[in-house]
Formats: C-alpha cells, sequence, structure tokens
C-alpha cells in the first residue's frame, strides 16, 4: 500500500496495490492500484485490474486487461481486453479477444498463432 520508487524484480507472484514508479518483473503480476510507471515483464500472467493505468509496455505469457494501458503489449499467448479497457499502443499475441466496449488505438497483430498468410491466401 506504499510507494516504490525504483525496480521491482521478483521470482514470485507481484501483487502491486500502492504506487511503482519503476519497472516490475516477476512470474506473474497483478496491478491493482491508480496508477504504474513503468514496463511489466512476467514470465506468467499479467493482470491489470479497472480503474488500473499503466505507463509503459507489458511482455507476458498471457494477460487480462481491464484498466487502461498506455503502451505495447506483446504477449506469446492470449489477451483479454475486457470490457472496460482502453489500450493505446499495439498488440502482439497469439490470440486476441476485444469485449464490447473496449477502446484500443493502435495495431493487433496475430505473430505468435502460427499461420503463415502468404500461404494461406495462396492460389493453389
Amino acid at each position: 500500500m506504499g510507494t516504490i520508487t525504483g525496480d521491482v524484480d521478483c521470482l514470485g507472484r507481484v501483487a502491486v496495490y500502492g504506487t511503482i514508479s519503476g519497472n516490475v518483473s516477476a512470474s506473474d503480476v497483478l496491478v491493482q492500484t491508480k496508477r504504474l510507471e513503468g514496463n511489466i515483464k512476467s514470465d506468467g500472467n499479467v493482470e491489470v485490474a479497472e480503474g488500473t493505468i499503466i505507463l509503459g509496455d507489458i511482455e507476458a505469457t498471457s494477460a487480462t486487461v481491464a484498466g487502461a494501458v498506455k503502451g505495447n503489449i506483446d504477449v506469446n499467448g492470449s489477451v483479454i481486453v475486457d470490457s472496460t479497457a482502453v489500450v493505446q499502443g499495439s498488440i502482439k499475441a497469439k490470440s486476441i479477444q476485444v469485449n464490447t466496449g473496449a477502446v484500443v488505438d493502435g495495431y493487433c497483430s496475430l505473430n505468435y498463432a502460427g499461420v503463415n498468410l502468404d500461404e494461406f491466401f495462396e492460389d493453389k
């Protein structure tokens, strides 16, 4: 519930309820605070709760965004952009679900989907 100025690096799960001005790296990250200024990197899931503002990039295996993110999201698995979410930045993922009401201002790419689009649309 306090304030951290600097980076947080943890092998386990990090739940942010206070203020962090710095990067966060952990196996799983839950951000349920007003504002986090910094990048988030996770080997697992990143969850951005409703009412949370992230100013930075997110890199993870999966992500659920219900708050606001101003930065790029790069996820090797699935991204869920909930109905309350606002994302200003590009999303690269294996799958992207954008729920009704969500706002996405950026480029969405399924880079990790394993589909070769050039081959898919070739005339055979």
